[in-house]
């Protein structure tokens, strides 16, 4: 099976980390609040495309520098090209920032955001795609894609974004792009949860570490069923859940929680 150090890659758009399992991916353009360019939209779906390959990586962060999580799509490197493109380049495009939501909830790693400040567009879609959410008391959220003129059906906003927080909800803010609070955002379900400044990277970085040292692979089925289901009936979700909870009952894992149970002690996971 082809595997990959994911510590040796150097993206050139954003920052990357691997450390004790966990991959951090930081929007790092902080005098305009993390933007993405053409370029970051193609390098970090090509990075999530490549970590179903990545033996050292079994959670990924996602966060901002300086004080903000991400600004959306670059006003000067992308909003003003698109109005000069024509329909085959426009689809190129919008083909493109869809198929890093695709890589985002293909990719067998769970991903965690860590939000602080700055959370609009694209931002938003990008905590959106994220498996889990920590954010701060300061963080302003909105899908403003209407601001500009768009609809709000953006790169599966219309469909992830109802099944977290509902259907009226997502309703309003697609609609009228107004900033949810981080209160409302709590609230609602969007966020995990809200911590201080001072507690986001470590609060992240903690559900990382359950997550590493949990059942690796488990959780890469958990991952696959979670997305998988979202379009299956209940009777087809129960037997995709039968087959692939018999295939994790075959693990190794599943044999030494047994043996550490019976044993009064903590079970140490191999992933396999």
């Amino acid at each position: 099976m082809y595997k990959v150090k994911a510590a040796n890659w150097k993206p050139d758009h954003f920052g990357w980390e691997v450390k004790d399992g966990v991959a951090t991916v930081t929007m790092d353009i902080p005098e305009r609040k993390n933007p993405f360019t053409f370029e970051s939209y193609a390098e970090l779906r090509d990075t999530f495309h490549k970590l179903q390959y990545a033996e050292d990586v079994r959670a990924v962060v996602i966060t901002g520098a300086g004080g903000n999580f991400c600004s959306g799509g670059d006003v000067h490197d992308i909003i003003g090209p698109l109005t000069r493109m024509g329909m085959d380049d426009l689809l190129r495009f919008t083909r493109m920032t869809g198929d890093l939501v695709k890589e985002m909830r293909q990719c067998p790693q769970p991903i965690i955001a860590a939000i602080d400040g700055i959370c609009v567009g694209a931002g938003a879609i990008l905590a959106m795609a994220s498996d889990f959410r920590y954010a701060t008391p300061r963080v302003k959220t909105a899908f403003l894609f209407v601001k500009v003129g768009l609809a709000g059906c953006d790169m599966g906003a219309c469909a992830i974004l109802p099944r977290i927080i509902g259907h009226g909800r997502a309703s309003e803010l697609l609609y009228t792009g107004r900033v949810m609070s981080t209160e409302e955002g709590d609230n609602w379900g969007f966020f995990n949860e809200v911590v201080s400044q001072e507690e986001l990277m470590e609060k992240a970085y903690s559900m990382a570490r359950v997550i590493t040292e949990g059942p690796y692979f488990a959780h890469t089925v958990t991952k696959k069923c979670l997305h998988q289901e979202w379009s299956q009936s209940i009777e087809q979700a129960l037997e995709t859940e039968a087959e692939a909870q018999a295939i994790c009952m075959a693990t190794k894992d599943f044999e030494r929680a047994y043996n550490a149970f019976v044993n009064k002690q903590t079970p140490q996971f191999e992933g396999n």
